[in-house]
């Protein structure tokens, strides 16, 4: 099994978490949004596999490059 690190596109707040440890993924499903700079930008699986672990929560604050997940597939 593959491990992949999910990390932030940018520096930004967490706005909403769209799937939960355990889900399953499809490559492309979106598993969070981060809000910055006014933008919602969304943060997807590159793979298909199972999302191991959440690192963030809502409404915290992240930085650019920051692992906000695990996922295996």
């Amino acid at each position: 099994m593959a491990q992949h690190r999910i990390e932030s596109l940018v520096t930004g707040t967490v706005w909403k978490l769209e799937r939960q440890a355990g889900d399953t993924l499809a490559e492309g499903d979106t598993l969070l949004i981060i809000e910055s700079m006014k933008m919602e930008i969304p943060i997807d699986a590159p793979a298909n596999g199972v999302l191991r672990e959440l690192l963030v929560a809502e409404g915290e604050s992240v930085a650019e490059g920051q692992v906000l997940a695990v996922m295996v597939s």
